[in-house]
């Protein structure tokens, strides 16, 4: 394979500009235009979060050569002044070689060892296999209805940014290459959090990780020797920061280029496994509460994700929530650029899995007052108050429950009532009562953030009573007006009355006239 289509002069990545014009950039120009660069522009939520990890690690690296390192301080100058050009040009320059996308020693994030491999030379797989929205094997599909023998040739720029989201967001499961079965990726089934700022040049400053001092050095992929296959066969290991964390190659690949240049196979394997260490979460990971313990924030199904943000905020106990470690590097720096009561743009995306299964993939982005990031009692207050609105919909759910099993034959029968669950469950009601919530939900925000601790309480039950009735008229316009919905309405209301009541008692609510009838 000849040397061909460098990352640093190729334009590959797409972004944003701070005029709104979409464009696609290489490495070089990236980084020399961070500061009117907006945004990345990448719309698979798995490829743009490799993406800027990809970005963080080179900046990473490239400043740990500078003669002392750097602190805190020195970031918050290159948050007001843009990112310093020499230290990232020659580390780019250093290890061009290294930036080749074909290369037959050292394809960039690639094992050029498959290609001789006995078990892989002679099975060139599709390069679908490495795209987390297409259909392969049985998997189901999300985005892309081709299949494996026919799939359409891409080019390099697209195969590589779906490659590095497949290695950061790949379940574990049967490889049956190399090894049967591999690690997941580090992001597998996550919902990931980045630090979002004004351009690009901010965003990388908000994230980066600490200047590493152990003993180990912390370095990326592309700075290791070239895997072989006796390394691939080898046993998970530990990640040595990162920097290696977010450009491990959890799955062997290499791209194979047709004649006009695309890519439509590749040859894949298992890859260097990653060994996960408790004590070392991934940067990007936050954890919510789960039954037992605390368990990695993913997006699940039809749950608006700012139910779960209080898995981004500090709790003094460390019971209810860890979040990512880099809300607090980007916590850390506008205290130093004296924003603290600024708002912190956050970025979740990612993907849900369930083992070796896609099921979805979601990106959203969230505005949080700094003073939430970093005071765990003004964090118990959010966390207190959201809480507070799902238990008001567990209660408004058993009332609903009851009222539907009502109209069904044999209302008191278990079955009955399980089948009264269900339908409440697949209709539109929890949508409804947290969307209608989420409309006050900046306001609640900013109050906890503006310790207007007094005001919060009452405002969040006037949004609660508003939710309660707007999910109680969606319930009653589907339920109809026959006999038996009228009856169940009329045994059910004066429990939801209660229920509105206690919710804010001294506001009254109108009789429907259904009822008062």
């Amino acid at each position: 394979m000849n040397e061909s289509f460098n990352l640093l002069d190729e334009r590959w990545i797409p972004v944003c500009m701070a005029d709104g014009r979409l464009c696609k950039v290489s490495l070089l120009e990236l980084f020399e235009q961070a500061g009117q660069i907006r945004s990345l522009a990448e719309t698979s939520p798995p490829s743009l979060i490799a993406l800027y990890r990809l970005l963080l690690a080179i900046t990473h690296r490239a400043l740990s050569q500078l003669p002392d390192g750097w602190k805190d301080r020195d970031r918050a100058n290159w948050f007001r002044q843009g990112l310093p050009q020499e230290p990232l040009h020659g580390y780019l320059k250093q290890w061009r070689e290294r930036f080749w996308l074909f290369h037959p020693e050292y394809p960039f994030m690639q094992v050029a060892a498959l290609a001789t491999g006995e078990e892989t030379c002679t099975k060139p797989k599709p390069w679908t296999q490495i795209s987390l929205a297409s259909a392969t094997g049985d998997a189901p599909v999300v985005f892309d209805h081709s299949i494996d023998k026919t799939p359409i040739a891409i080019d390099p720029g697209m195969a590589i940014r779906s490659l590095l989201g497949f290695l950061q967001f790949v379940p574990g499961g049967l490889v049956k290459v190399i090894r049967d079965s591999d690690k997941a990726g580090p992001l597998a089934n996550s919902a990931v959090s980045v630090p979002i700022g004004d351009s690009l040049a901010e965003t990388l400053c908000l994230a980066l990780h600490p200047a590493s001092y152990a003993e180990m050095p912390d370095i990326p992929c592309w700075e290791q020797s070239a895997p072989s296959l006796a390394t691939l066969r080898s046993d998970p290991t530990l990640a040595t920061g990162n920097n290696d964390r977010y450009t491990r190659l959890s799955r062997a690949v290499l791209l194979r280029r047709n004649d006009d240049g695309l890519v439509g196979k590749i040859y894949f394997a298992a890859g260097v496994a990653l060994a996960e260490d408790a004590n070392a979460p991934d940067s990007m990971a936050s954890y919510r509460a789960g039954n037992e313990k605390l368990v990695r924030l993913s997006f699940r199904e039809g749950r608006a994700f700012w139910r779960d943000l209080t898995a981004l905020i500090p709790d003094a106990q460390g019971k209810a929530a860890h979040p990512a470690a880099v809300l607090g590097w980007a916590a850390n720096l506008k205290a130093m650029l004296i924003e603290e009561q600024a708002d912190q743009v956050v970025l979740a995306a990612g993907v849900s899995s369930n083992q070796a299964k896609l099921l979805r993939w979601r990106m959203e982005q969230v505005a949080l007052p700094l003073p939430l990031l970093n005071d765990p009692n003004l964090a118990n207050y959010l966390r207190d108050e959201i809480r507070r609105a799902e238990d008001s919909y567990k209660k408004f759910r058993e009332i609903a429950s009851k009222m539907l099993a009502e109209t069904m034959p044999d209302p008191n029968r278990k079955e009955t009532r399980e089948a009264a669950r269900t339908s409440l469950d697949a209709g539109p009601y929890a949508a409804t009562f947290f969307a209608t919530i989420e409309r006050d939900l900046p306001r609640l925000l900013k109050k906890i953030a503006a310790m207007e601790i007094e005001t919060v309480q009452a405002m969040w039950s006037e949004a609660l009573q508003k939710a309660a009735m707007a999910t109680w008229d969606t319930l009653r316009q589907s339920m109809g007006q026959s006999p038996s919905a009228l009856r169940a309405e009329a045994r059910a209301y004066p429990r939801f009355r209660a229920l509105h009541s206690s919710l804010y008692p001294k506001t009254e609510i109108q009789v429907p006239q259904e009822v008062q009838a």
